[in-house]
């Protein structure tokens, strides 16, 4: 039995969270172009990097759904690195998340692409921390941010939060690491749900 199946045999759970969970148990093993981690192990270890960071907890739920927008129907999940590698997850995810969780969690979602073209237009040795499909997609989503982009992306106000997202994004990518499963972070994405969406 998988993570996700519990859920649906268990408590009521809210019908966002549901789908969060039926999205990770279609396609959660499924993996993006060339890493060595399934979708599930990548949300659950970046979730796992914001735990241990004493994250708050709409951190550690846009830590666990940041590539939710790969999974989610419209989405698409490169399998190779030879394809282009800008599906725009970060756009399908926002859309979805910023009517079910609001802009603390929906926000870094949305930035963590630019977060990655950021840092590593502003740290020289950034783009030698990113996996060779990390890297490839980084050009893909566009390259080094102009200084306009820069400024842009620095006038956002959770630009700071994405930016420690993309963080915890690039180090979740170890096939080896222990996580919590899914149902652990049930409460987490329950405070964090839009109670007027």
């Amino acid at each position: 039995m998988t993570d996700t199946q519990i859920f649906s045999q268990t408590e009521s759970i809210p019908a966002p969270i549901q789908r969060i969970f039926d999205a990770f148990y279609q396609l959660g093993n499924d993996r993006y172009g060339s890493e060595h981690v399934s979708q599930s192990q990548h949300a659950l270890q970046s979730a796992t990097l914001a735990l241990e960071a004493n994250a708050s907890q709409t951190q550690v739920v846009a830590a666990l759904l940041h590539d939710l927008g790969h999974i989610l129907p419209g989405g698409e999940l490169p399998k190779s690195d030879e394809q282009n590698l800008d599906d725009r997850h970060e756009d399908l995810a926002y859309d979805w998340l910023s009517l079910h969780f609001g802009a603390a969690v929906a926000e870094p979602v949305r930035l963590h692409v630019a977060a990655k073209r950021y840092l590593c237009t502003t740290q020289a040795d950034y783009e030698k921390s990113l996996s060779p499909t990390s890297l490839k997609s980084y050009f893909d989503q566009g390259g080094p941010m102009d200084e306009t982009e820069v400024e842009e992306f620095q006038s956002n106000p959770f630009y700071e939060q994405a930016i420690q997202l993309r963080k915890w994004d690039d180090q979740a990518k170890d096939p080896q690491k222990a996580t919590p499963n899914f149902e652990y972070f049930l409460e987490h994405m329950k405070a964090c749900l839009n109670t007027n969406a």
